[in-house]
């Protein structure tokens, strides 16, 4: 399974949002200090050589586009930390997930409200 640093899934973030970007776009999207460009150029090789971005080359510059969609990415690691820090438990994984995570009343109802439509789903 492919693993980006957080440096790399920031970068990945901007991509996600704008699906398709050259370089100078990408730069754009990060907060002041921007990053050098031979950073995000690194950033960027590194990534295409782990098979989670591609690109189009129009004349001299590269138009990156995403090869991963942001739910399979996530969900990787979400199954990868419940096999390695929950024995491969979903229920503790549940049960620290509502506990740790202090959500309202609010939150915890939108998650039963989840849990029940697919519940339903499953039937």
């Amino acid at each position: 399974m492919m693993k980006l640093s957080k440096s790399e899934e920031q970068l990945m973030e901007y991509i996600w949002q704008k699906e398709k970007a050259f370089m100078k776009d990408l730069i754009d999207c990060f907060p002041e200090p921007k990053p050098a460009s031979t950073t995000v150029a690194t950033l960027l090789k590194r990534m295409t050589d782990k098979g989670v971005i591609g690109y189009n080359q129009l004349g001299n510059s590269r138009e990156y586009y995403p090869l991963v969609k942001k739910s399979v990415y996530f969900s990787r690691h979400v199954n990868s930390m419940i096999k390695n820090y929950f024995d491969d438990s979903v229920l503790q994984f549940a049960s620290f997930f509502t506990k740790e995570t202090n959500l309202s009343k609010v939150q915890l109802e939108e998650l039963k409200k989840i849990i029940d439509s697919e519940i339903k789903k499953k039937k």
